[in-house]
């Protein structure tokens, strides 16, 4: 393989040189970003404090100990992964592994070149013990953690192209000229943007695009034909006859020419198709393409099904013939070849790099991914189309504060929070007239409302709702996260679909982003912290004539039989206890929803109604009565098939209450299970169902 690395036959190799940026590496793509990110940083925290390790270095230059093997530390940082169930240890290469997993930190400037955190990461780990940091706003109405990785964004370069530039600043600069990009020109022509000259063409040819639809594919082929390797690389492969060393010598792979070998059968059997109309070459052309990493891409150009039992059986009539431009010269058809390879290879390269860049740019949660358009969120966008022209002269040299824990104007003097023009950029968004930033922020809620309920008309359907029922039941995991998100662990994405179950219940009224007590990326998505708060919604109903105003706490949990009653019996009681001695409403009661109901979970619950609950601080306050109404997975099917509103739950969960069946597994059949009671009988024939007389037997 070596022998391909300079000459290739008589050819010299012409050299791939990179042309895109990326956040991060390809390596450190990792499903639930933050609560990895956090984990890691503490691992890593505390593997350095253990005596064995502290005075050992990461790289061999900072090895202590001589006769210290390079790679001993990295093996045992492994190891230490492993064992605190971070990885699973089915990693072939040790020392390379743990590199690549802590290469993301050391990108963000969250640890330095030796591993051990910097001053930023160690504010970071400070924040994710706290799991108020998650949900307190900062001026720009984003979280602290989201604030942190907003500063660090703003530092961060790549020099992969062998220029400097701050990814970062160059998105805000394309956002602030555009306002939004699709979907497509954030996968494609983003990451092209790698100095100021390559920035200017790229905003020129998606204004240009937008007007006239010239295709992107045609502006990718542009952009890498100003590149002097692939004009050389052209003018080689049309002027010389083919053969396999032209072809690997002009493939420019990123890793060594021999993986380009894929190629030579593919120009062969295209060339017998297409210019010699051998149709016995169809079928074999087909399977050659199998071979490309590619392949589909090649595909949809040249066949109209990707069946190969299709193309076998009616060749001719699987093929799509290539315009008559292409074929009617060698040189025409040697260039559609050499430009389509580049031009699929540069794609498939930017695709890989999309989730990536994604989710970076998420860890900030100020950027908005819906209707194919990618665009920052109000206070953000406000915020940094005021600074963007004095940051934009920033944007193609390093900042030198990367690993340094400081205030967002030490970045840059022109970013700071003014309100009158966060207000004015507002107003003018959205048409209004208000004077305050606390008018603002109201506007900017009921923007999120909307898009909120927009975000459940399309992705929480009621049907979506009991297919995701199903999935919690059987832990089909993979579908729960295709269908919700990947940035959140199961039992989080439990806890935020029971809060739009009951959201539903409720008319949609309540503040239910408030009453989640989750953390919700910008497109109101939930995301797993390495730690958090109390994890119960308490839902906040106002007086009404169906019932009286109160809390609800509603807490979720995915467990089985033999962890549910360890891991919930006590927390619940205890969430439920300390809410009413800090607010005094005995209205207020409690809803725990599984995917498992264990008997002795229900009994404790059902006994709660006889046992005093008591201030641990002080002993001569308490509180009896606690109302903890147990529900499985079914009892939430039967709520959305039926419709059932929140008044009649209410009523329901009176009667529950009030009955006098103390048996735990009588008393949820016959009084508690949803699908056993009639919830459309008439709730004021029953006694124990009159809101006046719950208000004084609860206020007794």
């Amino acid at each position: 393989m070596a022998e391909y690395n300079k000459f290739i036959g008589k050819y010299e190799r012409i050299p791939y040189s990179s042309f895109v940026w990326k956040f991060g590496t390809t390596s450190f793509r990792t499903r639930e970003f933050n609560r990895m990110t956090e984990w890691q940083l503490q691992l890593l925290d505390d593997f350095w404090k253990k005596p064995e390790n502290k005075d050992q270095g990461w790289e061999k230059k900072y090895i202590a100990t001589d006769q210290l093997d390079i790679y001993e530390i990295k093996n045992r940082y492994y190891d230490w992964l492993v064992e605190n169930g971070f990885t699973r240890g089915d990693d072939k290469v040790k020392y390379k592994a743990a590199r690549e997993k802590t290469s993301g930190l050391y990108d963000m400037g969250l640890i330095n070149e030796n591993h051990r955190l910097t001053d930023v990461g160690h504010n970071l780990l400070q924040l994710s013990a706290d799991g108020e940091a998650f949900l307190r706003k900062t001026p720009l109405n984003i979280s602290e953690d989201s604030f942190l990785y907003l500063k660090q964004l703003l530092k961060l370069s790549s020099n992969d192209t062998g220029n400097t530039v701050r990814p970062f600043i160059v998105v805000l600069y394309l956002l602030s000229k555009l306002d939004y990009l699709t979907y497509e020109e954030f996968r494609y022509l983003m990451p092209l943007c790698t100095s100021s000259f390559n920035t200017e063409y790229i905003l020129n040819c998606i204004q240009e695009n937008r007007d006239k639809a010239s295709g992107i594919d045609n502006i990718i082929i542009d952009f890498l034909l100003n590149k002097s390797n692939y004009q050389e690389g052209l003018k080689r492969f049309i002027e010389e006859p083919f053969s396999e060393e032209l072809l690997l010598s002009v493939g420019m792979n990123r890793k060594s020419a021999d993986y380009d070998r894929a190629y030579i059968p593919v120009y062969q059997e295209m060339y017998a198709v297409y210019m010699l109309n051998d149709s016995s070459r169809i079928y074999p052309l087909f399977l050659s393409l199998n071979k490309l990493s590619t392949s589909i891409k090649w595909k949809t150009i040249m066949f109209n099904t990707s069946l190969k039992a299709a193309v076998k059986k009616d060749p001719e009539g699987s093929l799509i013939p290539l315009p008559a431009i292409i074929t009617q010269s060698e040189v025409s058809f040697k260039e559609f070849f050499y430009l389509t390879m580049h031009l699929n290879k540069a794609k498939s390269m930017l695709e890989d790099y999309l989730d990536l860049n994604r989710r970076y740019l998420g860890l900030t949660n100020c950027f908005i991914f819906e209707d194919d358009q990618v665009r920052l969120d109000i206070v953000p966008k406000h915020f940094f189309n005021a600074a963007i022209n004095e940051l934009y002269n920033q944007a193609y040299e390093e900042c030198d504060l990367l690993f340094a824990d400081c205030t967002i104007d030490s970045i840059c003097p022109a970013l700071t929070f003014d309100e009158k023009q966060i207000i004015d950029g507002i107003n003018k968004e959205l048409g209004i007239h208000i004077d305050s930033i606390e008018e603002a922020y109201d506007e900017v809620d009921k923007v999120r409302y909307d898009r909120f309920n927009k975000l459940i008309d399309e992705k929480f359907s009621d049907e979506k709702l009991l297919k995701l029922l199903n999935n919690f039941d059987n832990r089909t995991d993979s579908e729960i996260c295709q269908m919700v998100t990947d940035n959140a662990d199961i039992p989080t994405i439990f806890e935020y679909i029971l809060g739009i179950i009951w959201y539903k219940v409720s008319g949609r009224e309540g503040k239910i982003l408030d009453y989640l007590k989750l953390s919700l990326d910008a497109n109101l998505l939930p995301i797993t912290h390495a730690a958090g708060g109390e994890a119960d919604i308490v839902y906040e109903y106002k007086e009404t004539t169906d019932y009286p105003k109160h809390s609800l706490l509603l807490e979720a949990t995915l467990a089985d039989s033999t962890n549910q009653r360890r891991m919930e019996m006590e927390p619940v009681s205890r969430h439920l206890g300390n809410h009413l001695l800090r607010t005094g409403n005995r209205n207020s009661y409690c809803v725990f929803a599984t995917s498992y109901l264990h008997i002795n979970v229900i009994g404790d619950f059902r006994m709660r109604k006889m046992v005093m609950y008591c201030d641990p601080q002080d002993t001569s306050k308490y509180v009896s009565d606690l109302k903890i109404m147990p529900l499985c997975t079914n009892d939430l099917r039967c709520i959305i098939e039926k419709k059932i509103s929140y008044a009649q739950l209410y009523k329901h969960f009176c009667i529950a209450y009030e009955s006098q069946e103390m048996h735990p597994q009588k008393w949820y059949d016959e009084y508690v299970c949803i699908e056993n009671s009639n919830l459309f009988y008439n709730f004021e024939d029953h006694p124990m169902c009159m809101v006046a007389d719950v208000k004084v037997k609860y206020n007794e």
